[in-house]
């Protein structure tokens, strides 16, 4: 009798659970997490890109607009969802994507470019950094470092992990990292919120160093929201980074950042404080913005700007040295949309920063849905001193050139 009761009391348990389970609503995606009550039903929504690429042919790249004596052209394309970029000292040109699991290295073979897939099923490869001869490739879990990789494009091996468990509890959120060599010989790249507003454990919204010899790791900046693109100054050395600020304040609230970390330590304010000078209404409650680093320079709400480089080339004109150029990917959660497109921001004796606008024409219609034919993702600058820039929209790849115009 007693063996019944308990089976009786099981199976009603069960069937309880089953019922609540299925009338508790499903988790809303990551992207709607912060919005308020009366945001419930809004229309804006996240970007997918075309998977598999468009051709070059299917796009209105005439519509491109740079400054006088520039030129913009299709480099590549069939590069998959293409975002960041490295350069190897054979001229390799390396490019990974962040939805797919592929690494690409574009070669010239007999005069004409050629996409190779270089490394395969990996989780969100995003990252990328060429440094002696080994290009290390950032996942959302680990950093893996693949030796003399240029004279073994078409078998790299496995690869050596210079860090893992960079992703203990597979979060949903800013899972992507960026990956960039510091002249103290550091890999440094971000682990994001794992949420659009939330407060971060110790290493989430930050970036991180790790020294690859060791895979050590240390945190050397807190409070950055998501940042998809870091460069050390050529002169100062002082990191430099773009980050993106929290959705569902509004339309113009807040700004994306442009920010600078002078040293190790410095708290950018998130979840308190975002653009500066705006607490948070829930997070922001008794704290004050004098506490944190204030951004160098607002970029603009919801702009979305990622990769970046300083320009130390000779191609273009001489106030272009050690500028810096910003690929803007372009707002889904504003309307009316605004960026998808690249910046030059150039910074004065004091360090001042100044935005110009160097290549425009990806957004068609600000009140579209989509808006944009395109989205810029990385920089990288060439060795004849043009730049290259992705697209991972469309899966292509294009090249910035200049020539003095001739009066």
């Amino acid at each position: 009798m007693l063996n019944k009761l308990l089976l009786s009391a099981s199976v009603v348990a069960s069937l309880v659970s089953s019922a609540l389970a299925q009338q508790a609503p499903a988790a809303p995606p990551s992207w709607k997490q912060g919005m308020a009550s009366e945001q419930a039903q809004s229309p804006l929504h996240p970007f997918l890109p075309h998977i598999t690429g468009r051709p070059a042919s299917d796009l209105p790249v005439e519509k491109l607009k740079v400054p006088a004596g520039f030129k913009v052209e299709v480099w590549v394309e069939g590069v998959p969802e293409a975002r960041s970029l490295a350069l190897g000292d054979k001229g390799t040109v390396f490019a990974s994507n962040r939805n797919l699991s592929n690494v690409y290295a574009i070669v010239d073979n007999a005069g004409k470019r050629e996409v190779k897939v270089l490394l395969k099923g990996l989780k969100a490869p995003n990252g990328l950094v060429f440094d002696k001869g080994s290009l290390f490739v950032a996942e959302r879990n680990r950093i893996t470092r693949f030796d003399d990789v240029e004279s073994k494009l078409d078998n790299p091996g496995e690869g050596k992990v210079v860090i893992d468990n960079l992703d203990p509890n597979n979060a949903a959120g800013h899972f992507w990292k960026y990956l960039v060599m510091g002249p103290d010989g550091k890999l440094y790249f971000n682990i994001g919120s794992p949420q659009n507003i939330t407060m971060p454990t110790y290493n989430e919204a930050s970036i991180i160093r790790v020294d690859p010899k060791t895979g050590i790791m240390e945190n050397f900046a807190q409070g950055v929201r998501n940042s998809v693109g870091m460069a050390f100054h050529p002169v100062s050395k002082d990191l430099w980074f773009t980050e993106h600020g929290r959705d569902w304040l509004g339309t113009d609230l807040p700004s994306d950042e442009l920010n600078v970390a002078k040293k190790k330590g410095q708290h950018f304010g998130f979840p308190f404080c975002h653009q500066g000078d705006t607490l948070d209404p829930v997070y922001g409650q008794n704290r004050t913005c004098d506490e944190f680093s204030p951004p160098v320079l607002k970029l603009g709400a919801h702009i979305a700007p990622v990769g970046m480089k300083f320009y130390t080339g000779q191609m273009f004109p001489a106030e272009y040295k050690n500028s810096m150029i910003i690929a803007q990917h372009g707002s889904w959660n504003r309307d009316p949309k605004q960026g998808y497109n690249l910046i030059r921001v150039s910074l004065d004796s004091k360090g001042h920063a100044t935005k110009h606008a160097f290549v425009d024409g990806f957004l068609e219609n600000e009140k579209g849905d989509p808006p944009m034919w395109g989205r810029p993702v990385d920089v990288l600058q060439m060795k004849d001193g043009s730049i290259l820039f992705s697209d991972d929209y469309n899966g292509i790849i294009y090249r910035v050139s200049y020539s003095k115009p001739t009066k």
